[in-house]
């Protein structure tokens, strides 16, 4: 298969996790499917100093800023396959 199908594939068996990744994880994810799929992070830090969340997403994927999206597709995909196996 290739990369592609081997990475939506794992997009797929992430929402199928026996156990829920902790937060650290699940930034990472969300960093690395972002780079995947829409490159480096050009936008906006997010306005509210109080909206915790969505400055630690935006810190997540802008942390992954050069990173070319087929090597965040493969250690998106090696990530998935760890957590899945506990």
């Amino acid at each position: 298969m290739d990369l592609k199908t081997l990475f939506e594939q794992a997009v797929a068996d992430s929402k199928q996790l026996a156990q829920r990744p902790d937060n650290e994880t699940l930034l990472q994810l969300y960093a690395l499917y972002k780079q995947a799929t829409q490159g480096d992070n050009n936008s906006e830090p997010p306005s509210n100093p109080f909206d915790f969340v969505a400055k630690a997403k935006y810190d997540a994927w802008a942390s992954m800023k050069g990173k070319q999206p087929e090597e965040a597709m493969q250690e998106y995909i090696d990530l998935v396959q760890r957590l899945k196996k506990g």
